[in-house]
């Protein structure tokens, strides 16, 4: 294996000076690719045999030709494979994050990290060589943009030797390479196990139980980034949904997709995806658990479905010009209970009651008089006398309105409840002060969740072709449900610990999780080896996970470096001991996390700046130091974290030791713990 440094020996200089040859003819021709983009959309709108294949084509290639140009900077390739053996003896492929190729039919110069030769990096090994003789990976200077200079180093590995794996210097930097700004891409550095999860089927769900710092988000994004290249006409159709906790954690992820060539992916939280109106209400917390439990979902299909009503049908009579269709009373109430019983959604109910009404006046018309058309059927369909008629026993249904008298009528929830919840919890659910109508309600965060439910019931979601979803351990099964069906006909990525599981209905179990998600059999894959948390934070984790009452496996890391500091203090001499900690930190490169309970991150920042510290919030990307509230530091990293009084952080919340447990696993190279109590692990 040769240096990823300086080359000294000739040979690597001659390797160096070849390679960046080849790098700047990728150049040139992904600039001319980029321009052929463009001059693609001028000439295929001009050539379009009508205005609506103009429009598709028109878009494609406005799309393709945008992807390009929106491309970031950066070295196009990190890797390259050199065959001896197989179907591909005798040819060499440099690997990168897009396919750079000077004509459609020429052989590539890059290939795309995710074509099925490409795999052969990822998994080729001693053992089994996949038809690779060496293996050669790239050093590029830290930030660069792409030029040719910027290649510094190159490693091969010759697999056909022989003997034990050999640790790669150039991954080793790029993993332990300071953390400053958005989360990175890691094609590069992705590792098997990773790779056989990135690389599984669209019609497969799988749910990822990642230890902290084994890439559990990176391998969700690149799979989504690989779905998107295996099978786009069907992702173009059914759409790639990503799902994450908070705004806040959406910002450092958005770049890693573009940087893979992908743009244009949904990146949302649930929270925005169900949020028919702004949240200006509070609940308190047993109504708020109790909005979230599965239960709920029944009491609403009971609350919906009460407004189906036979009890006063009578026989319908509709004119027809000088004659009059009647239907009578039995035949009316055996369609309605006849869709009753079938449970679509409601509103397709409505209209399927209306049609079989229709079809029951269509046949004695034809009986009398031979078939009608088109129109007749569309006339009587839109009678005011059979309008009434559905108005009656199947009514519209908006879900604030079914929400809203569900939870402002005690009988109505009574009924609807009937078995489910007890007094206690139906006197929690209803609001103290009623409104007049819906239009004037307060919503709450969880009343969004029971809207949705509503929703789905009325009329089911179009839903996504592939759903990623990250920190899942923090879903109710309400919110569950709120996902599965928006994944009705796509699968799922689920990702997440159930460690650092922090909201009142966090998950226990994985199994659960899949049930309510509609996956139940998507199997639970175990990530255990770290590449991103130093071994001694692991060590000092995997000290407080017994404490957490979830079975699973303790994390291990491949990373020996790193240092952990327990530095106690009085309670009067914490600022000032916290000062000290970050100007410590800032002697080292990267990144600074300062994490607090969310009551103590005023004070915390006050110490900061009185000592001439310029603190930015978790929102602003790219700061050397940050101070966080404990409450929004999951799915973050930093080179250096400073953890705060971690008994306050602790004592903050129910769940506050499964708290702790993320604060403690956010550092990539030092944790210091600073605290004047005891801790509480």
């Amino acid at each position: 294996m040769t240096s990823a440094g300086p080359a000294p020996h000739p040979a690597l200089k001659g390797a160096l000076h070849r390679e960046r040859i080849h790098h700047d003819r990728c150049r040139t021709a992904l600039a001319a690719m980029i321009d052929g983009a463009q001059e693609q959309v001028v000439v295929g709108e001009d050539v379009s045999a009508s205005g609506a294949d103009a429009e598709v084509l028109g878009y494609q290639l406005r799309s393709q030709a945008k992807e390009m140009r929106e491309l970031p900077e950066g070295p196009l390739f990190f890797g390259k494979l050199d065959f001896d053996h197989g179907d591909h003896a005798g040819q060499a492929y440099h690997l990168g994050r897009l396919r750079i190729t000077e004509h459609p039919a020429a052989p590539p110069l890059v290939v795309d990290w995710r074509a099925p030769v490409s795999r052969a990096f990822y998994q080729a090994g001693a053992r089994d060589p996949q038809g690779v003789a060496v293996r050669r990976r790239f050093g590029w200077a830290p930030g660069s943009k792409g030029e040719s200079a910027d290649l510094t180093g190159l490693e091969d590995e010759h697999l056909r030797d022989g003997g034990p794996p050999q640790v790669s210097d150039i991954v080793t930097r790029e993993i332990e390479r300071p953390r400053v700004g958005p989360m990175r891409d890691i094609a590069a550095t992705i590792q098997p196990e990773q790779d056989d999860l990135v690389r599984g089927g669209l019609a497969v769900s799988v749910c990822v139980q990642g230890a902290p710092g084994t890439g559990k988000t990176a391998v969700g994004l690149h799979r989504a980034a690989y779905l998107l290249y295996t099978h786009p006409q069907r992702m173009r159709r059914g759409g790639l949904l990503v799902l994450g906790p908070n705004r806040t954690f959406l910002s450092y992820i958005a770049q890693v997709l573009p940087a893979l060539g992908e743009t244009g992916v949904r990146q949302s939280t649930l929270q925005d995806e169900i949020a028919r109106h702004r949240v200006t209400a509070t609940d308190a917390h047993p109504t708020a658990v109790l909005k979230h439990d599965p239960r709920m979902a029944e009491v609403l299909r009971r609350a919906l479905y009460a407004r189906v009503s036979t009890a006063q049908v009578n026989s319908l009579e509709i004119k027809d010009g000088s004659y009059q269709w009647r239907v009578g009373a039995g035949e009316l109430a055996r369609i309605v209970g006849d869709v009753r019983e079938e449970e679509p959604p409601y509103s397709t109910g409505r209209e399927r009651v209306r049609s079989r009404v229709v079809r029951s006046v269509q046949l004695q018309a034809e009986r009398r008089a031979g078939p009608q058309s088109g129109a007749w059927v569309q006339r009587v369909s839109r009678s005011r006398v059979l309008g009434a008629f559905l108005d009656g026993v199947w009514p519209k249904a908006r879900p604030e309105e079914v929400v809203t008298e569900l939870l402002s009528d005690r009988e109505e929830l009574a009924a609807a409840a009937d078995g489910l919840l007890d007094s206690e919890e139906q006197k929690n659910l209803l609001w103290a002060k009623p409104p007049r109508s819906w239009k004037s309600a307060r919503w709450s965060a969880a009343d969004l969740v029971l809207l949705d439910e509503v929703a789905g019931l009325v009329q089911h979601p179009e839903g996504y072709g592939h759903l990623v979803v990250d920190e899942a351990q923090d879903l109710s099964p309400m919110e569950c449900r709120a996902i599965a069906r928006r994944a009705r006909f796509g699968s799922i990525t689920v990702l997440g610990d159930l460690a650092q599981g922090t909201t009142p209905w966090a998950a226990r179990s994985w199994h659960t999780v899949l049930r309510h998600l509609g996956k139940p059999d998507a199997a639970v894959v175990p990530l255990t080896i770290g590449f991103r948390v130093p071994q001694a934070v692991v060590q000092l984790a995997n000290r407080l996970l017994a404490q957490l009452d979830v079975a699973v496996p303790e994390g291990r890391s491949l990373r020996g470096d790193g240092e952990l500091r327990l530095r106690p203090t009085s309670l009067d001499a914490l600022p000032g001991a916290v000062v000290d900690a970050v100007r410590e930190s800032l002697a080292h490169e990267g990144s600074v996390g300062v994490v607090a309970a969310d009551a103590d991150v005023e004070r915390v920042r006050q110490a900061l700046d009185a000592a001439g510290i310029v603190a930015a919030g978790p929102d602003e990307l790219g700061a050397r130091v940050s101070v966080v509230p404990a409450g929004l530091v999951k799915g973050l990293e930093y080179d250096h974290v400073v953890a705060v009084e971690p008994a306050a952080i602790a004592e903050a919340e129910e769940r506050g030791l499964h708290r702790l447990y993320v604060v403690l696993t956010r550092a990539v190279s030092r944790l210091v713990v600073v605290h004047g109590r005891p801790l509480p692990f």
